[in-house]
């Protein structure tokens, strides 16, 4: 069985449809989702997309998820101003407008079918063996780690688990390494990647292959313009140049798993 991995949507369809039409092409037979399909100026569009997949695909939860689904409580009358439920950090205001408009375009059904999201998903994958699924670690979707992380801080993380590979996204960056006996591969960011522009995301079976699929990203960039998203012109201009993975190392390294 070959697995396709996509992470970090964010409400990308251009970035999305391009790595579905690859996807196909590669013969995949499952697509997992690993979290943060949203926010993005085309999430409402990037889920209908992925609900019509035959065979269905399969999903886990990040904390974008939980963020969205948190702001649409409190517009129904709750006072919930989280990234996630177990960061309990506040929303950055331009984050939060995000969440919530994201939060104000799905209906009823569609956050239903959101809450039955799990944390992880487990899956055997031939040449592989057991593979977990998570978004950002598997304790915790909101965990931060890279590709620099020391092993000995990741080594309670992945021991363990029954495991012998875990993907993983939430940084937008890919890696494979390896950490004790376990490999860990991050998918990277379909819709928006650091470093180089492109829509990442691995292929899994026989082995792992870290994917980055081409598309018109001025023509989406153009695209996301017209959209009410209140981050769209930020988004739009991050698309089409991306902060650098180095930054990102470094900023990232300061909030890292210890």
């Amino acid at each position: 069985m070959r697995v396709a991995a996509l992470f970090d949507i964010h409400g990308n369809l251009p970035a999305l449809d391009a790595v579905l039409r690859e996807v196909r092409a590669a013969g995949v037979e499952r697509i997992v989702v690993g979290g943060d399909v949203m926010p993005g100026p085309m999430s409402r569009e990037c889920l209908a997309r992925l609900f019509e997949l035959d065979p269905p695909a399969r999903f886990v939860y990040g904390n974008c998820e939980l963020a969205v689904l948190a702001q649409a409580a409190a517009l129904e009358g709750g006072d919930v101003t989280y990234w996630g439920t177990t960061s309990g950090r506040p929303l950055p205001a331009p984050d939060l407008e995000n969440m919530r408009w994201t939060a104000q375009q799905l209906g009823r059904e569609e956050r239903a079918v959101l809450a039955t999201w799990p944390k992880t998903l487990g899956m055997r994958i031939d040449g592989l063996g057991d593979v977990l699924f998570c978004h950002g670690t598997p304790r915790s979707e909101t965990e931060i780690f890279t590709k620099r992380t020391a092993e000995e801080r990741l080594l309670p993380l992945f021991g363990g688990l029954g495991a012998t590979v875990v993907v993983c996204g939430h940084t937008h960056m890919q890696f494979d390494r390896t950490i004790g006996s376990t490999r860990v591969v991050n998918a990277g960011s379909v819709g928006m990647p650091f470093g180089t522009p492109g829509a990442r995301w691995a292929l899994l079976g026989p082995d792992v292959e870290l994917r980055s699929t081409r598309y018109d990203l001025q023509a989406a960039a153009e695209r996301f313009r017209g959209v009410a998203y209140p981050g769209a012109r930020q988004y739009a201009h991050d698309l089409l140049e991306p902060p650098a993975e180095e930054r990102m190392l470094d900023l990232f390294g300061t909030a890292e798993v210890k």
